[in-house]
């Protein structure tokens, strides 16, 4: 297990003494500190019995991974379930495995849950009510569930060196390396890397030690540079969105627990303006990535393709990865097509809410608005206009 020191005792300090006291900060951070302890002593010592019990994990080659890679509220997760469809070909990481990156736990899991099935499916119950009451309140934004392909947060949420813990600690600009690896030093990155492969590693010697690894994470669109130099052999799917559409709507996401954790917190306030920062250094990063990437193992999709066009996005996808795509396999993306056409999302969100406006978001990345003729609005939509 590897835990980045330098990035939890900071922000451990920030927290309890480098900011102002509040008792309801203090209660939610230590309750959520003292669980994530406790996780990560139980993954510990199950990762410590994969090494007795199924030492050959070790020698599990992964051979051109396909890696999802864009800011967040890009598509991914909706792309990384069309693909997921397909079982024979791709084995994508779920929910509960990212959390227990153990092959004993995941084993043990599997044993409960099959007599739990046996006795009446008392395990699912209790795993519905956790998703109901803990993630339900997300389904308008970002839907999870355990048995669910998700994003490999759950991984590096135990090395601190993700951007899920600015959820807690919301100091973006103290903790930079948390959200953008690729500053850390080089002895830093090998270690959180390794790490990383060895969660893969066990991952396909449990669920498919012959199919591609299909896996999305948005906060290697920060450590896209260290994701190449450990996977060579990488394929990575960038998928591009408008800032101005992307940055505002990944802020929803976190400031939904900042104001829960800490109600002083505003909209506009220096968390939202940080945070925005990180977001536009992405596309930055992931835009110089695009230009020297070899294109056999490197492809860009636009957002706005592939929410218009899925199935055709999905059919270029394998063509240009030379994937084999089985009769079954194709149906299934007609099917999910369809059903994402459908869809109409009822969330919009704007910069102004957050205190940023398009003058600001053309200083951080008017090249990239420009090249891709982005939109970027002169005014803030009114109350109840259609965006």
């Amino acid at each position: 297990m590897y835990l980045n020191l330098g990035l939890t005792a900071k922000a451990l300090y920030l927290s309890y003494l480098g900011r102002p006291f509040q008792a309801r900060r203090w209660i939610i951070v230590t309750f959520f500190l003292l669980l994530l302890t406790l996780c990560w002593i139980v993954v510990a010592i199950g990762r410590a019995l994969d090494h007795l019990l199924f030492p050959d994990f070790r020698n599990q080659k992964i051979i051109r991974p396909v890696f999802i890679i864009a800011p967040p509220r890009s598509g991914t997760t909706f792309l990384q379930k069309l693909l997921a469809r397909n079982r024979r070909a791709f084995a994508p990481v779920l929910m509960y495995q990212t959390i227990f990156p153990s092959i004993t736990i995941q084993k043990i899991i599997h044993s409960v849950a099959r007599a739990s099935r046996i006795k009446g499916g008392l395990l699912s119950d209790i795993s519905s009510w956790i998703e109901r009451h803990c993630f339900g309140g997300w389904d308008g934004m970002h839907k999870m569930r355990f048995a669910q392909p998700e994003e490999d947060d759950g991984f590096f949420v135990y090395t601190f060196v993700t951007e899920a813990i600015y959820l807690l600690f919301p100091y973006v600009r103290d903790l930079w390396g948390a959200g953008f690896a690729d500053d850390l030093p080089p002895r830093q990155r090998r270690r959180l890397m390794r790490y990383y492969r060895s969660c893969l590693q066990r991952h396909l010697y449990l669920n498919g030690p012959d199919k591609i690894l299909l896996s999305k994470a948005t906060q290697l669109s920060g450590s896209v540079q260290s994701l190449r130099a450990e996977f060579p052999d990488a394929r990575i799917i960038n998928i591009l969105r408008n800032p101005v559409e992307s940055v505002p709507s990944h802020i929803s996401v976190f400031y939904t627990v900042w104001h829960w954790v800490d109600p002083s917190i505003r909209k506009d306030g220096p968390e939202s303006k940080e945070y925005a920062e990180l977001a536009t250094a992405w596309f930055l990063h992931l835009e110089k990535f695009d230009i020297s990437a070899r294109s056999e193992s490197y492809l860009r999709i636009f957002y706005t393709d592939l929410v218009r066009r899925p199935e055709t996005v999905a059919r270029s996808i394998y063509s240009h990865f030379h994937i084999p795509l089985t009769p079954r396999a194709s149906r299934q993306i007609e099917i999910e097509s369809r059903r994402a056409l459908e869809y109409k999302s009822s969330h919009h969100y704007t910069l102004e809410e957050y205190g940023l406006n398009p003058a600001w978001i053309n200083r951080e990345v008017g090249g990239i608005m420009k090249r891709y003729r982005f939109p970027l609005p002169l005014r803030a939509p009114s109350r109840g206009s259609k965006r």
